[in-house]
């Protein structure tokens, strides 16, 4: 056991939340609504109305944000849009935004 030593933390430190990150299905005139709606769904884990909601959003405005998440988080979301849009034969796309 040290005598005389002082420990104290860092009262400066300070821990940052992770940067978030929107990430955005975009518009395109070839995938389905139904297939959308999966995607939401099956991957961002919507219910059939927010699915529902977000879809047309796409369909109506050219986007729509799906969730927003840490960094890796939403590259992975993207990567499984992108996956499942190729086995479909569809062209979906996902894009994340800082938020």
């Amino acid at each position: 056991m040290a005598t005389g030593i002082k420990c104290e933390l860092n009262k400066s430190l300070k821990t940052e939340e992770p940067k978030k990150y929107k990430v955005i299905l975009l518009n395109d005139n070839y995938s389905t609504v139904d297939f959308v709606i999966e995607i939401l769904i099956k991957i961002f884990k919507k219910n059939l109305d927010e699915a529902t909601e977000i879809t047309m959003n796409v369909h109506e405005n050219g986007r729509g944000v799906c969730g927003i998440y840490t960094y890796e988080i939403a590259q992975t979301k993207i990567a499984e849009v992108k996956a499942n849009a190729r086995r479909a034969e569809f062209p979906l796309k996902a894009i994340a935004e800082a938020e």
